[in-house]
């Protein structure tokens, strides 16, 4: 099939053709038969979320910087073009070059969000790929997924063939020229895959059988292959600094959700919130100097023409040198008429020196998560702010003249009663209130979000049990009654959709029998409100067995075998107990740059933030 000719004549029947059309400035043209190595990277999801995901423009570039391999993209189609594909039998192809990924030799998934994970699946399908890892043959590419997401593979084991764990600068790159000898050698499927499992950071499911116990949990992992390592750990790049990331990343042709350019100053986090799983499997912090990161934003709004330049990190107010460099990039782009954003600032760090200078330019709404509404639920998820820099920035956002402010929180956290939802609905209270005795007058608004708690996998609250429906959905109708105050308004998260969030976060082998039935029922893009489905989510539990609570409403021991121990996160289970036991205490644990906390990353790699404060 010539998917080239066949494609002008869907486009005209879908919205947003240029989602499938690729040709963008800055996206790589190579010829397929010069690479030794064709990898389809797939971002599961619509292409301006995909677009927006910085860690595939560094991949991808990463990859086709060798001369013999050919990374090209994939997306998934909307369903009004999914249904134009599936009516006409046109396989899932690459943007770059419209070959059927079927015919490529990698097809590689980054995971993001457990929602996504029916889409992988309808990928697979379009794909004409068979959806099981055991129907494949040497003739079908071979899957991999990699990601936060990752961190727990088990409800994918049954679908995807390896699973990189870890930062994947190095460890995609050495999987495909380990690829390229194995090919040249002419060594099967399982020959590359034996050697493949025993670098850093690979885990290949096959290699492993899950024995359970009666009461259905994990009993204990079993080796099939020796090759195989007895737990995998993760790939930690070390020199940021040096790191390649690409000046020239590809300018999408259509609006996407982050549509600018991109910085990343640092990678980990040293605050150690409970809940957070990035805080933990991105440890230790990797700084770029801000020399570098000046040179990497001047030739990236060069090369794009984008008009925002962004700062990427966990906490941007959390950089060593955060004043001097915000300040230093804001001249530079005040010079070239473009606007800097600073999205996940931090209330007790962030500075006003540097929110009064964004001011003169910029005005848009600011942004602060404290999560929980009393200081005693904010030690308990070591959140380490207080209602003094609650109120102590507020007091200065709205005397600079910000007429917005945003609120994240949690319900649902560990010990959480409804006190602490009387101080959500206090604290926007109170902003209200200094707005109106601050006496600039004018329409003022907080926006209060509401988002549910999951617990996540290699996390302090990994033990932890979930809200049920029932209960969030009290909390939520609690937090409305309580929150009808002038000048706030009031947004939550679906319910339903963060229950099968949790079951896939910290779900075990058979979860992939309740995703291959929710596929089956017509689930994907279940990260979409418009699209997910509770209804046909409760069918496929009910015909696959699967029991929802096990997996969510369940509080774990510490003795017990969690699915995800087969996976290193170089933070140790001592240390992620120890917390979890100072959080049933409301104890605190100091950032740990003021002194180390001991979470183990230091028996894999140098840990320079130890105590820089001190």
């Amino acid at each position: 099939m010539q998917i080239s000719k066949e494609l002008e004549d869907i486009l005209m029947n879908v919205q947003k053709p240029a989602r499938y059309i690729g040709g963008e400035f800055n996206s790589v043209s190579k010829d397929p038969k010069s690479a030794d190595v064709r990898f389809a990277f797939c971002f599961p999801d619509l292409y301006e979320i995909g677009m927006s995901y910085m860690g595939m423009q560094i991949l991808y570039h990463i990859l086709n910087k060798e001369e013999d391999i050919f990374c090209e993209r994939v997306f998934a189609p909307a369903l009004d073009m999914e249904e134009e594909m599936r009516r006409r039998n046109m396989p899932l192809f690459t943007l770059e070059t419209k070959t059927p990924v079927r015919e490529m030799d990698f097809f590689g998934f980054t995971l993001q969000y457990e929602m996504s994970f029916t889409s992988i699946l309808d990928l697979l399908d379009l794909a004409g790929i068979p959806l099981m890892a055991k129907d494949r043959d040497e003739s079908h590419p071979i899957v991999v997924a990699g990601g936060p997401c990752a961190y727990n593979p088990e409800p994918l084991t049954d679908f995807v063939d390896i699973f990189l764990i870890g930062d994947g600068e190095e460890s995609l790159l050495s999987l495909c020229r380990k690829y390229a000898r194995a090919k040249k050698k002419g060594s099967s499927k399982r020959e590359f895959l034996l050697d493949a499992a025993k670098d850093t950071g690979i885990y290949v499911p096959s290699f492993y059988r899950v024995e359970y116990r009666e009461d259905g949990t994990v009993e204990r992992y079993v080796k099939t292959e020796e090759e195989a390592p007895d737990r995998v750990e993760r790939v930690i790049l070390e020199d940021i600094e040096n790191a390649p990331f690409p000046t020239e990343p590809i300018v999408p042709l259509i609006e996407t959700v982050h549509d600018r350019a991109v910085i990343e100053t640092f990678r980990g986090c040293t605050r150690g919130c409970r809940f957070c799983q990035a805080g933990m499997i991105y440890r230790p912090v990797r700084e770029r100097s801000p020399e570098k990161i000046i040179q990497l934003a001047e030739k990236q709004l060069k090369n794009t023409g984008h008009e925002e330049l962004s700062l990427l990190s966990l906490s941007t107010s959390d950089y060593s040198q955060f004043e001097p460099l915000a300040l230093e990039l804001m001249r530079k782009c005040r010079e070239q008429n473009v606007s800097l954003s600073l999205p996940s600032l931090r209330l007790d760090t962030f500075s006003f020196n540097v929110l009064e200078e964004i001011q003169g330019y910029k005005k848009s709404g600011l942004t602060f998560a404290p999560e929980a509404g009393t200081q005693r639920l904010r030690d308990v998820i070591n959140k380490g702010i207080t209602e003094e820099d609650i109120y102590g920035a507020v007091r200065q956002a709205i005397d600079l003249g910000w007429n917005h402010i945003k609120l994240y929180f949690m319900v649902g956290l560990p010990g959480e009663t409804d006190e602490d939802l009387d101080g959500i609905a206090e604290i926007a209270q109170n902003i209200v209130a200094i707005h109106r005795n601050s006496g600039r007058g004018g329409r003022f608004n907080v926006t209060v979000s509401v988002s549910n708690f999951v617990p996540k996998a290699h996390t302090p609250f990994q033990w932890a049990a979930q809200d049920s429906p029932e209960e969030f959905a009290r909390k939520h109708d609690y937090l409305r009654r309580k929150l009808k105050i002038k000048g706030v308004t009031f947004n939550y998260h679906d319910n339903a959709v963060s229950r099968y969030e949790a079951v896939f976060a910290r779900g075990d082998r058979r979860c992939g029998k309740l995703l291959l039935e929710a596929y089956r029922q017509g689930c994907r893009l279940d990260g979409w409100s418009e699209h997910f489905d509770p209804e046909k989510w409760e069918r496929a539990a009910e015909l696959s067995g699967t029991d929802i609570d096990f997996y969510t409403t369940r509080e774990r021991s510490y003795e017990e075998v969690l699915p995800w121990d087969i996976i290193d996160s170089s933070v140790s289970g001592e240390y992620l107990q120890k917390e979890a036991e100072k959080a049933k205490r409301a104890e605190t644990t100091r950032d740990c740059r003021r002194g180390c906390t001991g979470c183990g990353i230091n028996k894999r790699t140098v840990c320079r933030m130890g105590g820089i404060y001190e």
